[in-house]
């Protein structure tokens, strides 16, 4: 189990070096975001079953993040990088729960992804390997939901395949988004 946790964050890790600075309210402003660089190692502060919680520090401030990785994909024989979920709190950038979801494979040019957390279905965008939210107002809103929820379904269409579905069961996500919050200095 420890080699995989290793694996997720230093997946973690370089998504979120790639990963934009600031929220981006359309896809053209993220495309332009700048690209956090971690100057020191993270720091694993805790987690519970497929969620664990992380803290570094960036050029521009304290980094907190939760990572999970999914259960169950769909179509099980896909060849693809191990997908994950992320959450990250930037707070000196005034940055707060930004929902990412990197599929581990490119995804189709100008397609849309979609995750489902229990009975309630949010539209992302995409770019790259990775699915986000429009807004900050909307990541917030799917914070919410899946720290209240029982699992999230996310699906995307790969540039060459067919489409997925990754499951992620979210026993486990309130209490990493918890630790993640007090690292930050996050009121709820």
């Amino acid at each position: 189990m420890s080699l995989w946790r290793a694996r997720v964050g230093l997946l973690v890790i370089l998504m979120l070096t790639l990963a934009p600075a600031g929220r981006a309210q359309t896809e053209k402003k993220h495309a332009a975001a700048k690209h956090p660089v971690a100057t020191t190692p993270a720091q694993r502060i805790g987690g519970v079953g497929a969620w664990n919680a992380y803290l570094y520090k960036g050029k521009s401030g304290r980094v907190c993040y939760l990572a999970g990785a999914p259960q169950k994909t769909e179509p099980a024989k896909f060849k693809h990088k191990p997908p994950s979920l992320t959450v990250t709190h930037r707070p000196d950038e005034t940055v707060f729960n930004v929902v990412s979801f990197d599929q581990g494979y490119p995804l189709k040019e100008g397609s849309d992804a979609s995750v489902e957390v229990d009975d309630t279905k949010f539209d992302l965008f995409t770019k790259g390997n990775t699915a986000w939210s429009r807004t900050s107002d909307l990541d917030k809103t799917i914070v919410e939901t899946m720290a209240k929820g029982k699992q999230a379904v996310v699906r995307g269409v790969p540039d060459k395949g067919p489409p997925t579905t990754e499951i992620y069961f979210l026993t486990g996500f309130a209490q990493a988004l918890a630790l993640i919050d007090k690292a930050c200095g996050v009121k709820r």
